[in-house]
């Protein structure tokens, strides 16, 4: 199944600008040359997507694919002028934790669990179902793009890891407009709080809604960093950039960047 006839009435009442195609190589990098291109058309939380994108990216550089019809991939545009360049490291965070909760919602009623994997990995039952990639468009400070790709029909079998999950392969069909409309609302609503209070994650509210949500917190984590050396530690809390303090030989370390393991 592909794009549904009917389209997507619940998020285009959210977004005011919602455009589908049929195919793309990244909908993040078909975003980011459309604001380049013609800035004044897409305006805060407009959104491309497509259910068969080839050649999609995730975080730490890797490639994202799945069967044409199997995934959502969704890019959201979203303007945050009034958000201070240091707060904005929040945006990938609070972007996972709209997810989260739109996923968690679609669950209701059933006894899967829904957490959020520092940064903004959407884990069920501990397995991913959902990657985001925040991206800076060039020349335009407050323009970042939110992409992020959810298996919805994916089979067990086209699963690419064991670690994956999707909709179907937990038995259930993901209502994609209602997913949608959920975590446009939730992004905004998270971004709103944010700027308001000047980029303050604790004051806001926004870094309690987050670290809520966050499975990765209180859990043994072995941590891949950047230059190749792993930490293993306890993931205690985040602190007011969003970074992942782990605890590591009796001192916290904060972690801006890593590719997170849950050891239990």
């Amino acid at each position: 199944m592909s794009i549904p006839a009917e389209g997507y009435p619940l998020a285009a009442a959210v977004s005011p600008r919602l455009q589908v195609v049929e195919t793309t190589e990244s909908t993040n990098a078909d975003a980011v040359a459309a604001v380049v291109a013609d800035d004044g058309r897409w305006p805060h939380l407009s959104v491309l997507l497509t259910t068969d994108q080839r050649h999609g990216r995730g975080r730490l550089d890797r490639t994202w694919t799945a069967p044409p019809g199997t995934a959502l991939a969704v890019s959201v545009i979203v303007r945050v002028p009034g958000l201070p360049i240091e707060a904005r490291g929040w945006i990938p965070l609070v972007a996972g934790a709209a997810m989260t909760r739109a996923v968690a919602a679609q669950l209701r009623s059933t006894p899967h669990a829904v957490g959020l994997k520092w940064p903004n990995d959407v884990l069920v039952d501990g397995l991913k179902i959902c990657g985001i990639l925040a991206e800076a468009v060039p020349n335009h400070p407050d323009a970042v793009v939110v992409g992020s790709g959810v298996n919805t029909r994916m089979s067990r079998a086209d699963l690419p890891v064991s670690t994956a999950v999707s909709f179907d392969a937990l038995g259930r069909e993901a209502d994609e407009d209602r997913l949608l409309a959920d975590y446009l609302n939730a992004l905004d609503e998270q971004l709103q709080a944010l700027i308001a209070a000047r980029g303050d994650a604790g004051a806001s509210g926004v870094r309690g809604g987050v670290e809520k949500l966050c499975s990765t917190l209180g859990s043994d984590v072995a941590v891949s960093l950047p230059d190749g050396t792993i930490l293993e530690g306890r993931a205690e809390r985040l602190d007011e950039s969003g970074r992942l303090v782990v605890v590591a030989g009796g001192a916290e370390v904060p972690v801006a960047a890593g590719d997170v393991t849950h050891v239990r």
